[in-house]
């Protein structure tokens, strides 16, 4: 299927210069939204994941109907202060300062495999400090999924080593 078609290119968002991929109108069309995310259980089944992971919020939005369709479980990667019990840390580098991203330390069992999902690869920071998180725990990062990947921004070169899915390119 061709999902570019329903992705919304928004000029001059969140500021001037961007433009913003807008998945929303994706996920407004069932088959569109149902289509995209079967082509990620397919591709996650052939990894033999035991969990999906996903970063706030939209990776929340890929991740759950993936580890439900393959009846494994979901962990949320939040920011510093949103999950309520014993966490580990990483602080990451955006493109204008730094932030910290966290997960419960119980999330992952030694050994897990892992599929982290998102709605798009750009610089590949949140990325990178998931797959950092993933591994402190000792799980074992099968595989990255992505809606989209913005290859002008590179980020895939922080994935080097790591199984990459994306389903659009920009």
């Amino acid at each position: 299927m061709d999902y570019k078609k329903y992705i919304t290119l928004v000029n001059d968002w969140p500021k001037e210069g961007i433009e913003f991929k807008d998945i929303t109108t994706l996920m407004d069309n069932g088959k569109a939204f149902k289509s995209a995310v079967d082509e990620i259980v397919t591709y996650a089944d052939q990894l033999n994941i035991d969990l999906v992971v996903g970063p706030e919020a939209r990776g929340f939005i890929i991740g759950c109907p993936v580890s439900y369709a393959l009846e494994v479980g979901f962990a949320p990667v939040r920011k510093e202060g949103k999950l309520p019990r014993e966490v580990i840390k990483v602080d990451y580098g955006l493109e204008y300062g730094k932030d910290i991203l966290t997960i419960h330390k119980d999330a992952i069992k030694p050994g897990q495999r892992v599929l982290i999902t998102d709605d798009l690869l750009a610089t590949g920071g949140t990325i990178e400090a998931t797959i950092n998180l993933v591994e402190q725990l000792g799980g074992i990062v099968a595989g990255c999924a992505f809606l989209i990947e913005l290859s002008y921004l590179h980020g895939r070169e922080k994935l080097q080593g790591y199984d990459v899915l994306t389903l659009m390119e920009y």
